[in-house]
């Protein structure tokens, strides 16, 4: 009960912060980030929360879920199809580049040998878009930048998986390990794509009956059963519940555009009180002894696995696309580690393997540097894009170039005919 009080009271600060955080460096993930360590073994001792206790793992589990189904709602399938080579570029060379560049250097700086080396390189390539909201949440910032970062991040947590389930088992002990066929990995992959493809497209099916039908106040309920059932069924089944969330949210969207505005608002709401939860719970786990338990070495990998691998791996990706040079830095920026991480970290401390412990701690030490990072910066390199905040200003005092604002580039599939824009007096105001 401690914990849920905590909870609360770190979800009604964040509340009456939100206003700030959305014009500052302030970032409410980091609130609750703070608040769990403060409250954990580390602060007050108000929580007890063990890496391998359940708590952990079902949080960040649900988190991933919740994240993921909504994050593949946002996909357009048209416009994908229309510019997949970027996210291919990063998905296919930036996220291999990165997974090498980190094994390599936790090897020669941590001492780490290459299977262990190799794991943690794995557990720490995927991105996450929840702590960069300001660029993938808002319609201002180009959209092939956001498609570009929320596809990335939507997929490479599964792409990553099945490298750290072969380097766990080729790490443990022997006769220790669950994952030791490659076919049961491919197996959990495919029934995951299957089941996040079918589930929607069967639901869809039934609402074309004519006795079957939501009324307006349940209608968001129904893509909420969806992710129930499908979450339920990929734990019984040990399909890969990460691309089953994020295939069942873009084949939603794609067949049932209504249910997906219709659950847009407590969808969102759903995925950001799983993510603070999950944030909170880890924050417990942020020791000074777990801090202290890392080497110096440690450290440096931690540190360049996000301010030079990441941003080298994709900057190397997108050489020759169209991108601009600020779109690009800013692509390259924002990678940051997540509740993949988080997941398949405990999966790395759980499965038993030599110097586990260890890998553990530089994985969570880099997840929580990638938070405080990422999450205090994604406001203020927003406004690059000249993304003015919506808090507080009203339409009328947007102004008419509001909110793409002078000299600033828009998207050339978001971008209306300037002979029709301008026919209208300057009072007007594009859409948001």
């Amino acid at each position: 009960m401690v914990l849920v009080i905590v909870f609360g009271i770190a979800l009604l600060v964040a509340v009456l912060l939100s206003g700030l955080a959305a014009r500052s460096v302030l970032s409410t993930s980091l609130l609750f980030l703070a608040g769990g360590a403060l409250v954990g073994d580390g602060g007050l001792g108000l929580i007890h929360v063990a890496p391998g206790s359940e708590i952990v793992r079902v949080t960040a589990d649900l988190a991933l879920f919740a994240v993921l189904f909504t994050d593949g709602m946002h996909v357009r399938f048209a416009e994908l199809r229309e510019r997949w080579k970027s996210p291919a570029r990063a998905l296919g060379l930036g996220m291999p580049l990165a997974f090498l560049g980190i094994a390599l250097l936790t090897h020669y700086l941590v001492g780490f040998d290459w299977t262990t080396s190799f794991l943690v390189g794995a557990v720490l390539s995927p991105t996450d878009p929840v702590f960069a909201s300001a660029i993938v949440g808002r319609q201002q910032v180009p959209a092939r930048l956001r498609q570009l970062l929320n596809v990335e991040s939507g997929v490479n947590d599964g792409l990553a998986l099945p490298f750290v389930l072969i380097f766990i088992a080729a790490a443990a002990p022997s006769g220790h390990s669950e994952h030791a066929s490659l076919g049961s990995i491919a197996l959990e992959l495919v029934l995951g794509v299957v089941f996040g493809i079918a589930a929607p497209l069967l639901v869809n099916g039934l609402t074309r009956f004519r006795l079957l039908g939501a009324e307006p106040k349940l209608q968001p309920l129904g893509p909420l059963a969806i992710g129930v059932i499908l979450y339920a069924v990929c734990s019984l089944t040990h399909a890969n519940a990460y691309l089953a969330a994020f295939s069942a949210g873009a084949v939603l969207a794609a067949v049932s555009p209504e249910a997906k505005h219709a659950f847009e608002p407590l969808g969102d709401s759903l995925a950001e009180l799983a993510k603070f939860v999950a944030l909170l719970v880890f924050g417990a786990l942020l020791t000074g002894e777990l801090f202290s338990d890392l080497s110096f070495g440690g450290y440096v990998v931690a540190v360049l696995a996000i301010i030079l691998i990441r941003p080298a791996s994709l900057l190397l990706s997108l050489i020759g696309t169209s991108f601009d040079r600020r779109e690009k830095l800013t692509a390259a920026w924002f990678g940051p580690k997540g509740f993949a991480s988080v997941v398949y970290g405990l999966l790395v401390l759980q499965a038993g393997i030599p110097r586990g412990e260890e890998a553990f701690t530089l994985i969570a030490v880099t997840i929580a540097f990638s938070i405080i990072a990422h999450s205090s910066s994604d406001v203020p390199i927003a406004r690059l894009f000249d993304v003015e905040e919506l808090v507080g200003i009203p339409d009328d005092k947007r102004g008419p170039h509001w909110p793409f604002g002078a000299g600033a580039r828009k998207d050339p599939a978001e971008e209306p005919a300037k002979s029709t824009a301008r026919k209208d007096n300057d009072s007007q105001t594009p859409d948001a």
